[in-house]
């Protein structure tokens, strides 16, 4: 029985991966242990440029969504780039999310969703991950959403 491949998967959805952004400080974007591979905090990006605002302030939740699917897209672009190959993954393991929010705010988890779902319809069984999801004071230059990955891969 064939699987379906993951790049066959991103083309239906329209997923374009982009270029990877090189470290911000330093840092590497990915680091691997064993079939563990430990992907860095990537912030939101809209249109190639940061993708600023505080959730509760000025960015609704259903906007720091889909801040934080952007984020996954380029979480799968760093993954791709360092293993090679997408279809190597045996599974997401962890998502770690930080949500730039007012202190009032307690939607963290619903934003974080918008990474969550597009791993899990990637990857189907092999995306559903355990996850954490913060709403912190800022986020490095203003993003509205990092988040970071760890999955495992054929060795």
């Amino acid at each position: 029985m064939s699987q379906t491949s993951v790049y066959d998967t991103l083309a239906r959805l329209g997923i374009e991966l982009p270029a990877v952004s090189a470290p911000a400080a330093a840092y590497v974007m990915a680091a691997q242990t064993g079939n563990t591979v430990f992907l860095s905090g990537h912030i939101a990006r809209k249109d190639g440029k940061v993708w600023t605002g505080k959730l509760g302030q000025d960015i609704d939740t259903e906007t720091g969504k889909a801040a934080a699917r952007a984020v996954a897209v380029d979480l799968l672009a760093t993954l791709h780039a360092h293993v090679g190959d997408l279809n190597r993954v045996t599974r997401i393991v962890k998502v770690m999310s930080l949500v730039n929010s007012t202190t009032d705010f307690t939607e963290q988890h619903l934003v974080t969703n918008g990474a969550s779902e597009l791993l899990a319809e990637v990857f189907g069984d092999k995306g559903k991950h355990a996850r954490s999801a913060f709403g912190v004071a800022q986020v490095p230059l203003g993003a509205c959403v990092e988040i970071e990955l760890i999955a495992e891969v054929q060795g």
